[in-house]
């Protein structure tokens, strides 16, 4: 059974007197623990496609059913809810907080979502050791590299424990050696079971994912599998 499921999915948005259609009957079909790599140009609907998926933005029209729920039937309070236990985000500017520890920042969500603070802390270091950041729970971003900035970003997704990761232009900030470690990371992910859906306009950032699903004009252009290339040592 798919984990997350569309369904001729359109999304229009009025710009002005004008209609916007970013996507245009899309349907695709995500596996649990499988690794989608969402290709296209600037105005392909990818990011769009992202945001609907995330329970960020609604379909105009077609349906969307994530882990065998209508997103469509959810209120605005259960669709909250299910962004912040079943998702997590990962941006490309890391969106950190520049004045809070590396700990702090993991924590922040599960301040959010009610959790007590001995369980945060608890939580927060563990998300972090397991993306090797044992050593940097006190710094802050500005004394963090890029990689290390984004992996802190990874930690905070995963500190819900979600089963789902979604990640837009993860690399697009960091070096290549950098990015590889970083892709490496979320392929260590999908080996635990968790769901990796990434949108990225390189074709070796791609190259890292089990399926490439290309977009463009706001349809699905081609769905393939492919045999990934490791970034696991």
């Amino acid at each position: 059974m798919a984990l997350i499921e569309l369904n001729q999915v359109t999304k229009i948005y009025r710009m002005g007197d004008n209609l916007v259609e970013a996507l245009r009957g899309v349907s695709l079909a995500v596996a649990p623990g499988e690794m989608v790599a969402v290709m296209g140009s600037s105005g392909s609907g990818k990011s769009t496609l992202m945001n609907i998926v995330g329970g960020l933005d609604r379909p105009t029209a077609g349906s969307y059913t994530l882990g065998g729920r209508d997103v469509a039937q959810l209120s605005r309070d259960q669709l909250a809810e299910v962004r912040n236990t079943l998702i997590g985000f990962v941006f490309q500017s890391f969106n950190l907080l520049s004045r809070t520890s590396a700990l702090e920042n993991v924590e922040l969500p599960m301040i959010y979502a009610g959790v007590p603070r001995k369980e945060r802390l608890l939580r927060a270091r563990e998300a972090l050791e397991r993306v090797g950041l044992a050593a940097r729970l006190e710094h802050r971003p500005n004394q963090l590299s890029g990689g290390q900035q984004q992996r802190v970003a990874i930690a905070r997704a995963l500190v819900s424990r979600p089963r789902i990761v979604l990640a837009d232009e993860p690399t697009g900030n960091l070096d290549s050696k950098t990015s590889v470690e970083i892709m490496s990371l979320f392929q260590s992910l999908e080996t635990q079971g968790i769901t990796v859906l990434l949108v990225t306009h390189e074709s070796d950032v791609a190259s890292y994912a089990r399926r490439v699903v290309t977009m463009r004009d706001g349809r699905v252009l081609s769905d393939e599998r492919q045999t990934p290339q490791r970034a696991l040592p």
